[in-house]
């Protein structure tokens, strides 16, 4: 597990949740720029923790009448 700075653990307490649960659904939801608003942090900022905690990013097009499914592994 990855050392988290000051930052990340006041992030952590403010949301009562772990940024590596938080992140992906704060990015999924609202996008990176709305989530680093947010979060009162910069995109990079945003951007380093992403890739401190081993979360990654895609993106994807889907046409029109497609979904998408995302399964965790457990």
């Amino acid at each position: 597990m990855a050392r988290k700075s000051k930052k990340m653990v006041q992030v952590e307490e403010l949301y009562q949740r772990p940024l590596e649960r938080l992140l992906p659904e704060m990015v999924n939801e609202k996008g990176l720029s709305a989530t680093a608003g947010e979060l009162g942090i910069s995109k990079a900022t945003v951007g380093y923790w992403l890739l401190k905690l081993r979360i990654e990013v895609r993106r994807v097009a889907l046409a029109p009448g497609e979904t998408l499914e995302i399964k965790r592994v457990s």
